[in-house]
């Protein structure tokens, strides 16, 4: 069964983010989807064809985690955004965050510490399905340095493709827009409950 690409048009006009840039983001989306379809026909038909043992192989299973991630963490980023609302700080994330970092505070000085680090890549606010901590990394391509176990929470998108078009090389002015547009309720959404 093919993956479609969702539609998130609602969140174009958001505060700090052009038109332009979020449609070309959709864009690059809509490659992540259409490629993991390709990747996964393409195996599909070798697996038939008796081709498992060949490089070619090999190369597009270790392609699919690239283009499936990219597809998958496209999704959770936009479906963070469209947010007008803050945080309800007596609800189960902001409590989880005060648990984990001390403070709301603390949590956000440390998930915009890691959007701010040099490189390309992505930041997630990871809950351990086993224990419910939560935590944020840094990952640098799609497919490497996902915490096992672990949900995605909240996404933020450091790739240059995010921002560069509307903030240049001023990521902290993104991270910024980023902030005034997180739906809150989509990321406390995501916790298993634990």
């Amino acid at each position: 069964m093919a993956y479609t690409a969702k539609d998130y048009s609602s969140i174009v006009g958001m505060e700090g983010f052009s038109e332009t840039l979020i449609r070309n983001h959709f864009t690059l989306y809509q490659g992540y989807v259409t490629n993991t379809n390709k990747v996964s026909d393409i195996l599909v038909q070798m697996f038939k064809d008796g081709s498992t043992g060949t490089p070619e192989y090999a190369e597009l299973k270790r392609r699919f985690g690239w283009e499936f991630n990219g597809m998958r963490l496209h999704e959770y980023y936009f479906g963070n955004l469209g947010g007008k609302s803050e945080l309800n700080m007596d609800g189960k994330l902001a409590l989880l965050m005060q648990a984990e970092f001390g403070s709301y505070d603390n949590w956000e000085k440390d998930f915009r510490a890691t959007g701010a680090m040099r490189g390309v890549g992505w930041v997630v606010l990871y809950e351990d399905t086993t224990d419910g901590r939560l935590f944020n990394v840094w990952i640098n391509e799609h497919d490497v340095a996902h915490l096992a176990g672990c949900r995605p929470v909240l996404i933020m998108d450091v790739f240059e493709h995010a921002y560069m078009i509307d903030y240049g090389l001023k990521r902290a002015d993104y991270i910024e827009a980023f902030f005034k547009n997180i739906n809150w309720r989509a990321a406390e959404a995501r916790l298993t409950g634990k």
